[in-house]
């Protein structure tokens, strides 16, 4: 795709999320699974509906637009899924582990965040308030994801962590 106006390159980021929240319909589960935290892992299970939701947003956002929903891949998602794959594989403290997989989907929401923050920018411009508006809700639900993994972290994973890795007298120096 040649990138000749803002309208194709706000077409061409749609279709860029749209194939990264794919992506996360089929990693979400996996990393409900993974988590030893149930905190945790109802808010993977709660996101999954959300991401869903956000599909269907886009969906709707390119119909507005006369265009077919379709995606074309997002390498950073796809970097950032086999990223936090490894964090899965790994052996070790269920907390530590359950840490680990905040930062990989923290990671996640942070991309997400920058992505539909541009392109509800760009359909402000373009005039197409409903799309905006769309894609408002759904940065506002990423932003909320954010700082739910932020709340896990601080008040109910990183402390376990730090006392798991203190009972196993593990040397902080590693």
């Amino acid at each position: 795709m040649k990138l000749t106006s803002l309208q194709t390159l706000y077409t061409s980021e749609l279709r860029d999320l749209y194939n990264a929240e794919h992506q996360l319909l089929k990693a979400l589960p996996k990393m409900a699974k993974a988590a030893s935290s149930a905190e945790l892992r109802t808010a993977f299970e709660n996101h999954l509906g959300q991401t869903k939701t956000h599909v269907e947003r886009l969906e709707q956002v390119f119909k507005h637009l006369g265009e077919k929903p379709k995606g074309k891949t997002c390498h950073a998602m796809k970097g950032l899924i086999e990223e936090g794959s490894e964090i899965l594989e790994e052996d070790g403290d269920e907390s530590i582990r359950d840490a680990g997989i905040i930062v990989a989907a923290q990671k996640v929401e942070h991309y997400e965040i920058a992505g539909y923050g541009s392109v509800r920018a760009f359909a402000e411009l373009l005039g197409q308030d409903k799309a905006a508006e769309l894609l408002q809700a759904t940065l506002d639900e990423e932003s909320e994801a954010n700082e739910l993994l932020n709340q896990l972290a601080e008040s109910v994973v990183n402390p376990k962590a730090v006392a798991e890795s203190h009972s196993n007298g593990a040397d902080d120096k590693e």
